[in-house]
């Protein structure tokens, strides 16, 4: 991490866990595990439990994120919530273009360019999700999957929306696996990604820009992980729904 040029950010996604009750207690245990932290600490909860979070949060350094969003602002569109909703109920942080709504509900390039768009517009901050396959990376092709999905994610986004986003890499065969990239790998591809926003943007953009490592980073993994240049913190999965383990995240990127 080089927090002298920009945010850490450690950002826990609860996936389809919790309701509003064991939210509520979860926050209570996180609270005091996070009042000191050195790095933005976000948790993005089921849509159920938003309000809930929201309230449980308040006056304390924790924010809230939604797990996806729709990039109309409203409509015939049953089942789906968009970014006034969000920003209304008080998120402030959204993940966008996850592999789990890639590979089970058709998300695709086009919707995360759309989907960002609309968060940036009613304010909220945007995850961007991009990573491999298994066999994508099998066959070295990593870095032509990566950039396409910088690419075509962040079109016809300006230098200064772009700035407000984070990006989360997160190769699909680390998620939820109990396989974790190596601190190499994770270091490669978020460097690439970097790379790839200088491109885009100009060095001093990209410089300026988190970046987070997702793929089962967890309390045993996350401080040599978190130790590498362009690794800005991590989008935590299973780690994030234990207090404790959360807690040492946290202290990793405090102390990274």
């Amino acid at each position: 991490m080089k927090k002298e040029l920009r945010k850490a950010v450690i950002a826990g996604n609860w996936k389809m866990n919790k309701t509003p009750a064991k939210t509520k207690t979860l926050i209570a245990e996180l609270i005091p595990l996070a009042k000191d932290a050195g790095c933005e600490v976000v948790i993005c909860v089921p849509f159920t439990s938003l309000a809930t979070a929201v309230e449980a949060v308040h006056g304390t350094n924790i924010k809230v994120g939604a797990q996806n969003v729709h990039f109309e602002a409203s409509g015939a569109f049953t089942g789906e919530i968009s970014a006034p909703m969000l920003k209304e109920v008080g998120a402030e942080y959204v993940i966008i273009g996850h592999s789990e709504r890639r590979q089970y509900f058709g998300e695709t390039d086009e919707t995360v360019n759309k989907r960002t768009k609309a968060a940036l517009g009613a304010g909220l901050i945007p995850i961007v999700c991009v990573g491999e396959l298994l066999w994508e990376r099998e066959t070295d092709i990593t870095e032509e999957i990566v950039s396409r999905q910088i690419k075509l994610a962040f079109a016809g986004i300006s230098a200064a929306d772009a700035a407000k986003t984070v990006i989360a890499y997160e190769p699909v065969w680390a998620i939820g696996t109990g396989v974790t990239a190596s601190n190499e790998q994770a270091q490669d591809a978020c460097k690439l990604i970097r790379d790839r926003l200088t491109s885009l943007y100009g060095k001093s953009v990209a410089d300026s820009m988190t970046i987070q490592y997702g793929g089962s980073m967890n309390a045993a993994n996350a401080a040599e992980l978190l130790a590498k240049e362009d690794v800005d913190g991590g989008l935590i999965g299973g780690a994030s729904l234990k207090a404790e383990d959360f807690g040492v995240i946290i202290k990793a990127a405090t102390e990274g």
